[in-house]
């Protein structure tokens, strides 16, 4: 027998063992079945791994939480070193970038976050599985920015609910310097579909939350606004609201009048000094023409660059994605909620405004049932005034004339000279008491109406309501006299201006706690006085103020007194300024 004859392991001369031959057969077998062992193992250990990962997506109804879940999950399914999930916009960009592996430090210096060219960009056009063993060498490649980190192997999959692509799953550089393959392929395609439910689950249950904010949001306008609260309150707590659930940056609300004017404007929020105030004939050039076009919402991806805002466009500076919807009902129009996020952020998704239209409405017939509740409640008002007034003239006034003719048909009778004269000044001061009983009457009886103009009495009560905001407290009023018949217009005019130019005084320097106005008309001459019980008069200083009140009493042949409030005046202890105005009712023509 050769050598070549010979089993291994035999020399020459010495023959086989029967067992040698099914040994050596058996050690390989051993091997290969501990080789298919291993396989089966890691195998195992992937899909307990896949299943782990999506059963922990599926666990969270928060939707950043699952995002990030998702991503963390990808990252440790296929050893890749970096790991992030884009989300898809309207506008067929990345609305979102979640990356993973990546510092916070790290992903300063690198800068803005992609937005959806390149590889990137390729996933979002063609939304297919793509797998690369070299990034750079794909025609799509853009390169990478200053301080990125090195990338080579990819690995991108979409995310798909139901028919539409959510966004997709990039994973680059498997650990070891290796290839992703067909493997990782299928365990990250078969995450993406967990990925995809999981993700519809957390945006139905943002959804139901969103609406659940909204409806208690309504509820609360509504409440507010039926109570009696202000409307500049309520519309503030609107706007307030409204930016909160949408996380929008600025929240402006336009007042439109009955013509289709910009009456005023509302604004909360990053830059809201520039949008508070606006008084505008009309709503064209504003963002608002174009929610009222549209009688309903609309969204702006870019609103400092929308054509169709050409007034003041400034204002919008820095501002990008942005919302408007009209407020109001069939019968009235009550103005236009616009909501605006800052140039970089993210779009306002449909599930997150979903809802505002309904929001809106429910305002808007929340304000018109409060209008008509203060209609009522001033048609009562007016009922009572009238009664009142119908009181006073039937029977105050008719006993008043009749004792005073009492006191006439008497007065023949009386023969001293002091007894005689004392019963016609009782006379003459009940016809000044009929005569003010009159003016109150008037008052009472008086309707603002459109195109009639206010009385005095009411002008000055609102001047009072003007003058809280700025002194921090309700000023006290003080009527005498018939104001509102004896005070010719011009002197009215004057005397509404002295007043509040007088609080504005109070107010940027007295330091006051209390301040009083008083006016009347008596003996032919119209006296305002207006007190406070601030730091006085200053010992030198700018009197601008003062020296404008005293040139309106000069021109009407009248003057202007003012002086300190001190001890040896009342005695009390109490500081402060007394200014007191007089002119004549009937000034003389110039």
């Amino acid at each position: 027998m050769s050598a070549a004859d010979r089993p291994t392991g035999t020399s020459p001369g010495e023959q086989p063992t029967r067992s040698s031959v099914p040994r050596l057969r058996l050690d390989e077998l051993l091997d290969e079945l501990q080789v298919r062992i291993d396989e089966v193992r890691g195998t195992r250990d992937r899909l307990n791994g896949l299943l782990e990962a999506v059963m922990s997506v599926g666990r969270e109804l928060d939707l950043p939480q699952v995002l990030r879940g998702i991503v963390e999950a990808a990252v440790a399914l296929v050893d890749a070193e970096y790991g992030a999930l884009g989300v898809i916009g309207t506008d067929k960009k990345l609305a979102e970038f979640l990356p993973v592996g990546i510092s916070d430090e790290l992903r300063g210096r690198i800068g803005e976050l992609p937005s959806g060219h390149g590889i990137l960009g390729e996933l979002i056009r063609h939304p297919e599985t793509l797998r690369l063993s070299e990034l750079s060498e794909h025609p799509a490649s853009y390169g990478f920015p200053a301080h990125h980190p090195p990338m080579h192997s990819f690995l991108g999959v979409p995310i798909r609910i139901r028919e539409e692509v959510f966004g997709n799953l990039y994973l680059t550089e498997k650990r070891g310097g290796i290839e992703f393959d067909a493997e990782d392929e299928a365990v990250l395609s078969t995450l993406a579909v967990a990925a995809g439910i999981a993700i519809e689950n957390a945006r139905l249950f943002e959804g139901l939350r969103l609406r659940e904010r909204w409806l208690e949001a309504s509820s609360d306008i509504t409440s507010a606004l039926l109570s009696g609260a202000p409307e500049d309150d309520v519309l503030e707590g609107l706007l307030e609201r409204a930016k909160d659930i949408t996380t929008a940056d600025l929240g402006v609300f336009y007042l439109l009048g009955s013509a289709g004017e910009l009456r005023g404007s509302l604004a909360l929020g990053e830059g809201a000094q520039a949008h508070r105030g606006i008084v505008l004939p009309s709503t064209r050039g504003t963002l608002a023409e174009a929610a009222l076009a549209r009688d309903g919402l609309i969204s702006v991806s870019d609103v400092a660059s929308d054509e169709r805002v050409t007034v003041q466009p400034e204002r919008w500076t820095g501002f990008g994605p942005a919302v408007a919807v009209t407020v109001g009902t069939k019968e009235k129009l009550s103005g236009v909620l616009m909501l605006a996020r800052r140039h970089g952020r993210p779009g306002f998704a449909t599930a997150e405004i979903a809802a505002l239209p309904g929001f809106a409405g429910q305002a808007a017939l929340a304000l018109e049932l409060a209008e008509r509740r203060r209609d009522a409640e001033q048609m009562s008002l007016l009922e009572d005034h009238d009664r009142i007034a119908r009181d006073l003239h039937d029977l105050a006034i008719q006993r008043l004339f009749a004792t005073g003719m009492t006191l006439q048909s008497a007065q023949r009778f009386v023969d001293h000279p002091e007894a005689s004269e004392r019963l016609t000044r009782a006379v003459d001061d009940l016809d000044a008491t009929i005569k003010i009983i009159r003016s109150t009457i008037f008052g009472l009886r008086e309707h603002e109406t459109p195109g009639r103009a206010s009385t005095l009495r009411s002008r000055l009560v609102q001047a009072m309501d003007e003058a809280a905001a700025a002194l921090g407290f309700a000023p006290a009023l003080r009527m005498e006299g018939l104001i509102d018949t004896d005070v010719p217009a011009a002197v009215a005019d004057e005397a509404l201006a002295v007043v509040g130019e007088a609080l504005t005084n109070v107010a940027r320097h007295a330091e006051a706690t209390r301040a009083e106005v008083s006016i009347a008309a008596a003996a032919g001459r119209l006296t305002i006085t207006v007190t406070d019980d601030g730091v006085g008069l200053p010992a030198s200083g700018r009197r601008g103020g003062l020296r404008n009140l005293a040139e309106r009493a000069e021109r009407l042949s009248g003057r202007m007194d003012v002086a300190a409030r001190g001890d040896g005046e009342r005695g009390d202890g109490e500081r402060g300024t007394r200014l007191e105005w007089q002119v004549p009712l009937d000034p003389p023509s110039r």
